[in-house]
């Protein structure tokens, strides 16, 4: 299992989640109206739903917010949304993958196409940087639950594949069919993880200034604030240095 790395520079988003809580509400109530509607309105027969009701939660959503959202799946109500994956590049050759759920595929792609143009990148073909990047399971833990070794014993014992420590806390990797039960044996030892969801694992990474991770994240801002986009992940890296300027910029 490896060592420290850099992912959390990946994941950064400038505090976004708690500027746009409201937006961020919307796309978990759509992830989790979507997860309903494909399979048990019951979470604990369900695990794309119940992953999609612990990463809404982890992020403060409100109980009547989510029993709102499972509701309208059970009633038959709300769009029936299409989720779609486009691929491409931000300034500086950085690859973005972009997750969507949508009502209207044409409004959409000529929507995130216009985004990447606008702010110094090129939207790609499916399949144009997806190569990068792994499907993987992401748990989080806080750094309380315990130090490396007891949480790299637990997380071999649960059948993780990797795991990161840090002063800031430890991150969990595992197969992405795997992420339901490997998180569930993981909490039978550590307790609930801070976070349970699928992600694009970056298995290269691009190295960013300060000027260029400006322009990235006018991208990132631009295609997170369009409805229709539920996530997206980039494989750029930064040093520390850049990340603290950026901060404070």
């Amino acid at each position: 299992m490896a060592g420290h790395s850099k992912w959390a520079n990946i994941q950064h988003r400038k505090g976004r989640q708690d500027k746009m809580r409201a937006k961020l509400f919307s796309k978990f109530s759509k992830e989790i109206t979507v997860a309903a509607k494909m399979g048990d309105p019951d979470p604990d027969k369900n695990p794309r739903l119940r992953l999609a009701i612990k990463e809404a939660k982890s992020n403060s959503m409100p109980k009547d917010n989510i029993e709102r959202a499972i509701k309208k799946a059970s009633g038959g109500e709300g769009e029936d949304y299409e989720e779609i994956r486009y691929e491409g590049y931000g300034p500086n050759g950085v690859a973005v993958i972009v997750e969507a759920m949508t009502d209207n595929r044409n409004r959409t792609a000529s929507n995130v196409r216009s985004t990447f143009t606008k702010n110094g990148g090129n939207l790609g073909e499916t399949g144009s940087v997806g190569f990068m990047f792994d499907r993987k399971g992401e748990i989080t833990y806080a750094a309380s639950v315990g130090d490396a070794d007891t949480v790299m014993m637990a997380a071999i014992e649960a059948g993780a594949e990797d795991v990161e420590s840090t002063e800031d806390g430890h991150l969990i990797w595992c197969a992405d069919t795997d992420l339901n039960e490997v998180a569930t044996a993981l909490e039978a030892e550590l307790g609930e993880s801070d976070s349970t969801k699928l992600v694009w694992k970056p298995t290269t990474t691009t190295e960013l200034d300060l000027d260029a991770m400006q322009s990235l994240m006018k991208l990132v801002d631009a295609l997170e604030d369009d409805d229709d986009v539920q996530r997206v992940t980039t494989n750029f890296e930064a040093s520390d240095e850049v990340m603290a300027q950026l901060e404070e910029a």
